[in-house]
């Protein structure tokens, strides 16, 4: 194959695989998100890059998009067996693919990468999007399970990436293992009119509050919505976003908001429909326990839209510290919580202003070429034969 011209410096094309991502286009999840950024970017770049895809999510119909060839394999669609059986099989298959370098997403879809690691030629690399061993949803088998796949994220593949610098420290003091830090990224995006959102839900500028992501307890919706009922005043609230094998848990959160007719939740949103409500919320909220490093938070900073946060690492990370337009409250706190959103509906002026400054270091931060050109140098690394590194 021919040589990419990248900056001067020639770089022979690769074959790439991913693997975990539920599949593309990214409708929902910050992993697919982030698969289609970064595969994107690597075909502009002039290698070939092959997305696996669960036939329970994408539409097996398309095999491209943006570049990226699709390719749909067959899973148990189950909580505890989709990701694994996915990956299982298509491990299988990249091994027969002649790639180069096969990139998991998230720590259990990685159980199966000492099998390429060991008994093909491609390299093996993954990225750790959070800590999933201590999400709520799972049970004692699954956790120990995923524990398990959290230390052999850590000593199987050629190089693991995290992508928060909470991640990466807690790789150093667990396992004793130096992981690349790669963040998530984000696209500068212009405001939108209230145009869909209006005719949908009669959300015009300013007059809701927002959360987005995934139905799960450890996003803590329910918390959001407690806390929001205590509040006065005719402001909405809207919850955009799905269950993940947690319909139960949805179940309990469609209750709690029937209480209040103030709260709309719409199921998952995308594209133009996701930028207008990012655009003319009043305030961002995002009061999880447990995250990686949330794409959510990245994009409602991306529109100077201003985010109130649970204090947790990954969005101190994100935020810094506590102001107007970026203000910050204790995880688990329900009544700071109710506090810190009515201080962020106090000011509006002095919220968009903070909320501005913040847009202006998520932009210079969290830019996906530069996720790329970080990727790229992991790819090389460990096809030059220089693998893993050691604290």
């Amino acid at each position: 194959m021919d040589e990419v011209d990248r900056g001067g410096t020639r770089m022979r094309p690769m074959r790439i695989a991913m693997i975990g991502q539920r599949g593309l286009p990214a409708t929902w999840g910050g992993v697919e998100r982030h698969v289609e950024e970064i595969g994107a970017r690597l075909v502009e770049r002039g290698h070939h890059v092959t997305v696996f895809c669960r036939r329970n999510y994408a539409d097996d119909a398309v095999p491209s998009y943006r570049g990226m060839e699709l390719l749909h394999t067959p899973t148990v669609s189950t909580k505890h067996f989709d990701a694994i059986t996915h990956s299982a099989v298509a491990t299988l298959s990249a091994m027969r693919g002649g790639y180069d370098i096969i990139h998991y997403h998230a720590i259990g879809p990685g159980l199966v990468a000492g099998v390429p690691r060991y008994l093909s030629r491609a390299k093996v690399v993954q990225t750790v999007h959070g800590l999933d061993a201590e999400r709520a949803k799972w049970g004692a088998v699954a956790t120990r399970v995923l524990r398990t796949a959290s230390w052999m994220s850590s000593h199987v593949p050629d190089a693991t990436i995290g992508v928060a610098h909470h991640l990466v420290d807690h790789y150093a003091s667990h396992w004793n293992r130096t992981i690349d830090y790669i963040p998530n990224g984000v696209d500068p995006r212009d405001r939108s009119a209230p145009k869909e959102i209006e005719q949908r839900w009669g959300l015009g500028d300013g007059n809701y509050v927002l959360f987005v992501g995934r139905l799960v307890p450890e996003k803590a919706p329910d918390r959001l919505v407690r806390a929001f009922r205590a509040l006065p005043g005719d402001t909405r609230l809207v919850i955009a976003g799905g269950s993940s094998f947690s319909d139960g848990f949805r179940a309990e959160l469609v209750a709690l908001a029937d209480a209040d007719e103030r709260i709309i939740l719409t199921r998952n949103v995308y594209g133009d429909v996701l930028a207008e409500l990012y655009s003319n919320a009043r305030a961002f909220v995002l009061p999880s326990d447990l995250e990686g490093l949330p794409l959510t938070l990245l994009e409602a900073a991306s529109f100077g839209t201003p985010v109130v946060v649970s204090d947790i690492a990954p969005h101190v990370e994100v935020v810094g510290d506590s102001g107007p337009g970026h203000r910050i409250f204790p995880a688990g706190d329900e009544a700071a919580l109710a506090r810190t959103i009515w201080e962020a509906l106090a000011d509006p002026v002095a919220e968009r202003h903070g909320a501005g400054k913040l847009r202006e270091k998520v932009l210079r931060e969290y830019r996906w070429d530069d996720v790329v050109d970080a990727t790229e140098r992991v790819y090389d690394r460990v096809l030059a034969g220089r693998g893993r590194r050691r604290s």
